[in-house]
């Protein structure tokens, strides 16, 4: 008789990492699983995440807290669009900058 175990085991090295989004009226928005802030202004701030690169736009935007070690990220202004810029399931690089420079 031949057993069959799985050979997924959950790696320990890696911890998984989480990413959530919290907006408050439009008004701010709360990021984790932030790696790299990569530019902002006051219309867009450009974000890579665990899940890939995040697009934050809208007017009046600042960043009111950056926290590095936590990956936190907490933005204040009016929110018009938050969108991932690359595909999570093929070429990250293809996806951002074909989005980049169209």
């Amino acid at each position: 008789m031949s057993q069959f175990y799985s050979s997924q085991v959950p790696n320990k090295d890696k911890p998984v990492q989480n990413q959530n989004i919290v907006v408050k009226n439009r008004k701010s928005i709360e990021i984790t699983g932030v790696k790299h802030v990569d530019s902002f202004d006051h219309e867009e701030f450009l974000l890579e995440t665990v899940l890939g690169y995040l697009a934050v736009r809208g007017s009046g935007l600042k960043m009111q807290n950056l926290n590095v070690e936590q990956g936190q990220v907490l933005i204040e202004g009016h929110i018009i669009e938050i969108s991932y810029l690359d595909d999570q399931g093929g070429e990250t690089g293809k996806g951002f900058f074909s989005k980049l420079f169209r």
